[in-house]
């Protein structure tokens, strides 16, 4: 039975980060209606430029730890945030409306670019974070198998709900979430109402950036490391987990992304390690194929 909740208190953390990625993924995807697996690419870039510059200031300007991950924290999120709006006004503005293959080969060659610049930039190496906020939180206390999580887990699980709430509060109440909401639902009415669409896509390229590059560096502070490959296989992980809850809707995207956290973590509790991605992605395709809208996108 320990074990069992252990495993539940492990999916937490795993589907808060799952579900504010498919939350930031759906606010850029509503607009356009276009696969894109280059989020998963500036999710995975700002982690590994937030390790390279988190270690930059602690070896080469000797920051103390608090002043080094600031230091890298401001400069990912500068550089993340500089690349998502260069990828989003020159390269994914311009075919945001033509057809999916332009769109998913474009979103590959930025994965691929994305990739390169930061294993370049680190030279190769795979850097690591020490650990960070690691005192255990004891939720059971059995003296066979306490069950815990760590302050840094709860933290980041508290700060992943947080951007979600917000966001969900930003795009119901505010005037850009209004238009969002107009281009989302129907483009070329909105343009005929005076909105510009192109700009709207755009902004909210760039606000699914933020939620990227913000998770990242969320995530890289737990698990210490993020794989140079990992752009390309959360961009297709999340394309299909902000799917199957509903890719135009945030907060249902979030929902599915939590859920598939939950499966997940359960399947690395009591299936075989390996076959976790093979198994998830495949089950994500079958429900989406099960499930189906027949609704043409214009």
């Amino acid at each position: 039975m320990a074990y069992f909740l252990q495993q539940i208190a492990n999916a937490v953390p795993v589907a808060a980060l799952y579900a504010v990625l498919a939350f930031g993924y759906s606010i850029a995807f509503a607009v356009t209606r276009r696969a894109d697996i280059a989020y998963g690419a500036l999710f995975a870039f700002a982690a590994q430029l937030f390790v390279l510059f988190a270690g930059y200031g602690w070896s080469q300007l000797w920051l103390v730890l608090p002043a080094a991950l600031g230091f890298g924290a401001l400069a990912a999120l500068v550089y993340s945030l500089g690349a998502a709006v260069l990828v989003g006004r020159h390269v994914m503005r311009p075919l945001a409306f033509s057809s999916d293959n332009t769109v998913v080969v474009a979103a590959l060659g930025v994965v691929l670019v994305l990739m390169e610049t930061a294993r370049l930039a680190s030279d190769a190496r795979s850097l690591w974070l020490p650990p960070l906020l690691a005192t255990p939180v004891v939720f059971w206390n059995d003296a066979a198998f306490p069950v815990a999580l760590t302050v840094l887990q709860l933290a980041n699980t508290l700060a992943m709900l947080a951007m979600i709430a917000l966001g969900a509060v930003f795009l119901a109440r505010s005037r850009w979430g209004r238009r969002w909401r107009a281009v989302s639902q129907d483009r070329r009415a909105a343009e005929l109402c005076g909105i510009d669409s192109a700009s709207v896509y755009l902004s909210a390229y760039a606000l699914a950036a933020l939620f990227a590059s913000l998770t990242g560096m969320l995530a890289v502070s737990y698990y210490g490391n993020m794989d140079f490959g990992a752009g390309l296989v959360f961009g297709v992980k999340v394309l299909f987990i902000a799917a199957l809850g509903g890719a135009g809707n945030p907060l249902r995207s979030a929902l599915g992304g939590a859920a598939i956290g939950l499966a997940e973590t359960v399947w690395s509790a009591y299936g075989p390690f390996l076959w976790r991605d093979v198994v998830v992605i495949a089950a994500l395709v079958l429900l989406l194929i099960i499930f189906r809208r027949e609704r043409p996108v214009i």
